[in-house]
């Protein structure tokens, strides 16, 4: 049986992988995504209708950009067949093409469809996004492997982050609960 906890597990296996193919384990064909950016160094269209458009934009393009993705949702999974679900997120990638270290944080808020528990709806928001420079990427990288994955808490990610400026909005963003 289909639940909110794969649904979101299939959407980010989709995106981090890269596989298109998951997202209908993810999203209803009819599903909509609403993008909120409240930082530079990252854009994306703020609305996108149906399966196909929302793969496009958080898969397609997103992978053609961006390798070494690990996306971990700061909660625990949903464990019943909530119709809702808000968390907050954490990313971790690097561009291709300079090879630059990206790590960004925000939220999510997800709405499921009753029968099928697909997404119906998903509301992201983009809270910082840091660019650090490529020589960066193995201990942040390294960080990023370490963590229980996709499902870690706020306080794991913080507490094994590396000492670096460059993190100082994500690690503020994401302490913002814990202290």
């Amino acid at each position: 049986m289909r639940t909110p906890s794969n649904s979101i597990l299939a959407y980010i296996q989709a995106k981090d992988g890269n596989r298109p193919h998951l997202m209908s384990h993810a999203f209803a064909e009819d599903a909509t995504l609403a993008i909120v950016v409240n930082t530079g160094n990252i854009a994306f269209p703020p609305a996108s209708q149906g399966r196909d458009s929302i793969t496009e934009v958080l898969v397609r393009r997103f992978g053609q950009t961006y390798e070494n993705i690990y996306t971990f949702c700061l909660s625990v999974p949903p464990k019943n067949q909530e119709p809702e679900f808000v968390c907050d997120w954490l990313v971790v990638m690097s561009e291709k093409e300079s090879r630059a270290v990206r790590v960004g944080c925000g939220s999510y808020h997800w709405i499921f469809e009753a029968e099928s528990h697909l997404v119906e709806r998903l509301a992201i928001t983009i809270e910082a996004m840091q660019a650090l420079p490529p020589h960066d990427l193995g201990g942040v990288m390294a960080w990023a492997s370490s963590l229980p994955y996709p499902w870690c808490s706020a306080q794991t990610a913080t507490d094994g982050a590396p000492n670096l400026a460059d993190l100082s909005a994500v690690l503020a963003y994401l302490g913002r609960k814990i202290t």
